[in-house]
């Protein structure tokens, strides 16, 4: 998608701060962090929203939360704990829509979350 702010960080027209980068797999950490850890692991593919992901994106998926797990490695908050989520459209918050898993770390999180 030539207007996605996302496709452009995973094409390297903007320079995102990047922690992990892999051929299908994007994490950068968010310009507006809501914890001390605030990274988003994407997609390199556009995928607007969770309800668009199809059965064949399954591994893709599982990526997703594999790099998660090595974010919080790398980032020392894989032993303390931390919160991975998807947002889905307006109400769920999303702001961005091509899909993205928050990852967030560094702080106890409160419950419920919104």
């Amino acid at each position: 998608m030539s207007d996605c702010i996302f496709c452009k960080m995973a094409s390297g027209e903007i320079k995102p701060d990047v922690v992990y980068e892999a051929d299908t797999v994007l994490a950068f950490r968010d310009i507006n962090p809501q914890a001390p850890t605030h990274v988003l692991v994407i997609p390199k593919r556009h995928i607007p929203t969770l309800n668009d992901v199809e059965p064949n994106d399954r591994e893709l998926i599982g990526d997703l939360y594999l790099v998660a797990q090595e974010v919080a490695r790398r980032e020392g908050i894989a032993e303390s704990g931390y919160r991975t989520v998807f947002n889905c459209r307006g109400d769920g918050g999303q702001e961005v829509y091509h899909l993205h898993l928050h990852v967030l770390g560094g702080r106890r999180m409160q419950w419920p979350p919104g």
